[in-house]
């Protein structure tokens, strides 16, 4: 065969060859990140597997636990979904998809799926230097517990991908890893001893604007003008709906138990509407899952703002929300050392608190005492205010000291007044001499109140006010 015929057999060859590679590859079964090896799988649930192939293309799909094979064909967009039962918790698992191309998901569990998600304190790891996790990361290998953090990103509209792999729990695993989540989900996992995933999708000094749709905050006049207040700063988005649409959205096809959220820090620059926004933000992700699933969350830490009282206003915006229905709100304020640190380090006793609630909750286990003792009454007798709560089945006890502080009664002059606190034991009863005719009480009711009160199960009182007067939210001096 002549040369020149050799060279342009042998081009067209390389041609043909580079066309069929090319053709594999547009035509394989491609897979989201949330959709890989190690991940779980929400238990007794209905949930989804989805991703991208050519146009038409049919994919035959097979789960091990049951041997059942299905088939999705994609779309004119190349993508496709299939939902999928899931059996009690068990594993490990392999899920196969066959088209063009073959995948094998292996270690694949079926358990409880929890999303953490917030701020900074959900987002605290071992890169923060946090002891209680950097202690904690050579006992953690468990192969029981999985995590997958969402890597940081934003968009303007929903996106179907996100950034990040499932991992099995372990020192590597958990370096950078949510301490808040992680002990979370180790507390789960001991307790109902199956399997437990946590998905990470936090990010430090956001506001919860941005973890909203941003329909839902653009077509609401309150919250549309709250928002234009945030700051637009190099650091974190601000913008209604940017980390929504990137980090929550591409995991609404998977079935989950529930969420825990820490956040709040974020919307001290407009604390009055935070209990409306955070309501809507909840219910949002709820109508986008298609399930009213549980959602708790961390009452903000005591601490030293530059403005009067927009810290316990954000708290008590968070103590309203309690309204919206399977919520749950843990207290923190005895868990700070430091009010100048906006950024507590014990986070392991606040990831257990919400596992207890989560556990007493949501899973029906016997819980003794995991709720706050909450403000319900106030009933004055002569110069005396008669307070009442929920959550204090036993009663109260000090902490530290002889009484208890942070309690404050004013009359009709609206001047606030240290009280007396005499423990009964249905009620705490407040007085004060230098108020005849109480009309008022105030309990932790600043950035960094920290009160000595308890329930007898051991947790602290949650900060309230009986009055709806104007508050000082000046600069402080």
């Amino acid at each position: 065969m002549p040369r020149f015929l050799f060279k342009q057999l042998l081009s067209a060859l390389i041609v043909c060859f580079i066309l069929s590679l090319s053709s594999a590859a547009f035509g394989a079964i491609r897979l989201p990140h949330i959709i890989g090896n190690n991940m779980v799988l929400q238990q007794k649930s209905e949930t989804a597997l989805w991703g991208w192939s050519n146009p038409a293309e049919k994919i035959y799909i097979t789960t091990s636990w049951n041997n059942h094979k299905d088939s999705v064909t994609a779309d004119g967009t190349a993508k496709w979904k299939l939902n999928i039962k899931t059996p009690v918790a068990g594993g490990p698992y392999t899920i196969t998809l066959k088209g063009e191309n073959t995948i094998v998901l292996e270690n694949i569990m079926i358990g409880e799926v929890w999303i953490c998600s917030g701020q900074s304190n959900m987002e605290w790891s071992s890169l923060q230097k946090l002891q209680q996790i950097i202690d904690e990361m050579p006992h953690s290998r468990n192969n029981n517990i999985r995590l997958f953090h969402v890597a940081k990103t934003t968009s303007p509209y929903p996106q179907d991908y996100v950034e990040g792999s499932w991992k099995v729990s372990g020192p590597d695993a958990l370096n950078g890893f949510s301490a808040v989540a992680y002990f979370f989900a180790k507390e789960l996992q001991q307790k109902l001893n199956v399997p437990v995933a946590v998905i990470n999708t936090s990010w430090g000094g956001t506001p919860a604007e941005t973890w909203t749709p941003a329909e839902k905050v653009n077509n609401n006049e309150v919250l549309a003008k709250s928002a234009a207040m945030q700051k637009t700063v190099p650091w974190w988005p601000a913008a209604p709906g940017y980390a929504y649409n990137a980090m929550i959205y591409p995991l609404l096809n998977l079935s989950i138990a529930g969420a825990i959220w820490y956040q709040g820090e974020g919307n001290t620059v407009m604390p009055f509407t935070y209990g409306q926004l955070f309501s809507e933000m909840i219910q949002s992700w709820r109508a986008a899952w298609k399930k009213d699933f549980p959602f708790y969350y961390v009452q903000i830490a005591p601490y030293n703002y530059g403005h009067n009282n927009i810290g316990n206003l954000i708290r008590e915006q968070q103590a309203k929300t309690l309204a919206v229905p399977n919520t749950g709100m843990i207290v923190i304020s005895d868990l700070v050392n430091d009010v100048k640190n906006i950024h507590p380090t014990n986070k392991k006793d606040v990831a257990l608190r919400l596992a207890n609630y989560a556990l007493a909750e949501t899973y029906n286990q016997n819980i003794a005492g995991y709720k706050s003792p909450m403000f319900t009454r106030m009933q004055v007798t002569g110069n005396k205010a008669n307070l009442y709560f929920d959550n204090a089945p036993n009663g109260f006890k000090l902490n530290t000291g002889k009484t208890a502080t942070e309690f404050y009664l004013a009359g009709a002059d609206k001047v606030f007044m240290p009280a007396v606190i005499k423990i009964e034991k249905d009620r705490l009863v407040a007085s004060s001499p230098e108020v005849k005719n109480p009309v008022a009480v105030r309990f932790s009711f600043s950035n960094s109140g920290m009160s000595n009160i308890f329930s007898k199960e051991g947790l602290p009182v949650a900060p309230f006010r009986t009055d709806e007067w104007v508050v000082d939210t000046s600069k402080m001096k």
